[in-house]
């Protein structure tokens, strides 16, 4: 799917044509579609391939003048999903006076411009608008890992009394969508930093001043994931063992209990035999076998007590 916008006095508002200054959103193209663009702007063909591919890394190339920035961005995916966040490459491709962005499926940095989140931006300023995205990318991650480490906390209340495995498939979930941002995060700030030796973009001051945030909020989001991914994978250690006390602690009652009910069984089942027994033509033979079962039950219990079983 391709849609064209480009920035006027009334915001962002979509175009019928690729005229000049405006943003090409391409989204899953056809063949037909990388086609069409590919002959409109003589652009390599990997420039619009490359970022579908969900396992690309970030990096920048330059063809002719073309440049390709392919940035990894975050990405919240449904409630139902076993993982709730991944990350997706974006590809950023500048061409003319003309922006391009190629995404394998709809991702959350975006949006954000679409739907006005993000003020002060235009189309027309290529390297500025290039920036931002980058910048926006980098607030996402941030913004994510907040979000997983109230999750974690959320799941660490709840794994003290827990007995099943439900939490820690929920930390593992987590620790999985860590191990992508760490990773992405990795390779979007190597790639950035390229940018500060590189000639690809030609930086105004304030798209300068841009840059050096974009550098400073991913060193920030790296040092967090790898903060957050330490403690997820201590809690898993720790509540992996807190999990298998809390089931012998259960065991344990249960073994107790077993124990305190079985000596009365004991009594009465002596007392069911067809045999001759003691006090059997007694006529308080049943009040004297009844209490006889709750003294040995009270005796277990105040011995299982006294050993610190209970």
């Amino acid at each position: 799917m391709i849609s064209a916008y480009i920035t006027t006095k009334d915001g962002l508002v979509p175009v019928d044509t690729w005229e000049d200054g405006c943003w090409i959103k391409v989204v899953n193209p056809t063949e037909k579609e990388i086609s069409q663009l590919i002959e409109r702007f003589g652009v390599w063909i990997e420039f619009f391939t490359d970022p579908l591919d969900v396992d690309e890394r970030a990096r920048f190339e330059v063809d002719e003048g073309n440049v390709l920035i392919l940035i990894r961005s975050p990405r919240r995916e449904p409630e139902e999903a076993v993982i709730p966040y991944i990350t997706l490459p974006i590809g950023i491709i500048l061409t003319g006076n003309i922006i391009i962005t190629v995404t394998l499926t709809e991702v959350d940095v975006l949006d954000e411009f679409l739907s006005g989140w993000v003020r002060n931006f235009d189309t027309r300023n290529r390297t500025k608008f290039a920036l931002q995205i980058c910048y926006r990318t980098s607030l996402r991650f941030l913004r994510y890992l907040k979000d997983i480490n109230r999750m974690s906390n959320q799941i660490e209340i709840s794994l003290y009394r827990s007995t099943t495995n439900e939490q820690l498939l929920d930390l593992l979930s987590l620790h999985k969508s860590l191990v992508f941002f760490n990773t992405s995060l990795r390779s979007n700030s190597l790639m950035v930093e390229k940018f500060s030796y590189s000639s690809i973009l030609d930086m105004t001051d304030e798209e300068h001043d841009l840059y050096e945030e974009i550098v400073i909020e991913n060193k920030q989001a790296l040092e967090m994931a790898n903060i957050y991914q330490s403690i997820i994978v201590g809690m898993s250690d720790a509540f992996a063992s807190i999990i298998n006390n809390n089931v012998n602690v259960v065991m344990k009652l249960l073994t107790s209990i077993t124990i305190i009910i079985a000596l009365p069984t004991l009594i009465a089942s002596i007392y069911g035999m067809n045999v001759d027994l003691p006090l059997q033509n007694d006529p308080f033979a049943f009040l004297v076998i009844m209490f006889c079962s709750v003294a040995a039950s009270a005796l277990g219990l105040f011995i299982l007590v006294r050993w610190k079983v209970l």
